[in-house]
Parts: C-alpha cells; structure tokens; sequence
C-alpha cells in the first residue's frame, strides 16, 4: 500500500514540475521532474523512501547541471537586446538640420527616429546631410562626432 502512496505521490510531483517547466523558462524544473519520475520508479521498485529521496536529490542535481550545460550550448552568446536611450548609442545617423552648438540647434535621423543633437566638439558646426555617430547622451540630446 505504502508502494501505491510513494509511487504516486512521485508521478504528481513529477508531472508538477513538468508542468512548472512549460510555463517558465530555463530548464530548471524539467530536472527536478526527471528526479520525481525516476522516484517514482524506484517507489514502483518497492525500494524504501530513503532510497527514493537519494534518487530524487541525486537524479534532480544530475539532471540540473546537465540541463545547465545544454542551455548554454544552444543559448545564443549575442549582446544583450539594447533598449530605451542605449539602442541609438553607437548608431549612424544623418544630420537633416544643421548641427551647432553654439545656437544649441541642430537635429539629426538615426533609423526612423528625429533628435534633437549636438556636436561632440562644442565649436564645430556640421552640415545636412553629413552622417554622424551617436557617442553619448546629454539630456535629451545625443551628442554626435562626424564619421570620417
């Protein structure tokens, strides 16, 4: 009877952090489900729950660190997705109304996008049409150098 209860109790578990798995993300809890499948195996086995409890701890902790390994051997290894103010930094942009900084004026397309910009170098002036990079923000104003 005790057999039926282990067994059981093991498959639930097991089929709860597989479930768990499919709703979250990073392999985490399919190793523990494997650990409570294989559990539930020995409880079939009739092994006792000392027995079972170092299968689950011993076939979870295997199974994690293999799903580890595998995660990021197939992850890709690219930069992180830019957002907000960062993903313009470093962009190339096209200067559409004159750049000076003495007048504080002068707005520059990066993408689809209009900004307001100003030179890098404070005394320069940069005319349209000129393609610059994005170096930094300073307010909300990119602050471009001409591409040479």
């Amino acid at each position: 009877m005790n057999t039926d209860i282990y067994f059981w109790g093991w498959l639930i578990l097991a089929l709860v952090f597989l479930a768990g798995e499919i709703v979250t993300a990073g392999f985490f809890l399919a190793a523990f489900g494997v650990g409570a499948a294989l559990a539930a195996v020995a409880a079939m086995l009739g092994m006792n729950i000392v027995w079972q409890l170092a299968i689950f701890v011993f076939i979870s902790s295997v199974a994690l660190l293999l799903s580890r390994r595998f995660a990021e051997s197939v992850s890709p290894s690219e930069q992180p997705v830019k957002v907000g103010i960062d993903r313009v930094l470093g962009k190339k942009a096209v200067v559409i109304e004159p750049l000076d900084a003495m007048h504080g004026t002068g707005i520059v397309r990066v993408n689809a996008e209009e900004w307001r910009a100003l030179p890098e170098d404070g005394s320069q002036v940069i005319p349209v049409n000129s393609i610059v990079e994005v170096v930094a923000v300073k307010g909300t104003r990119l602050v471009v150098r001409p591409v040479e």
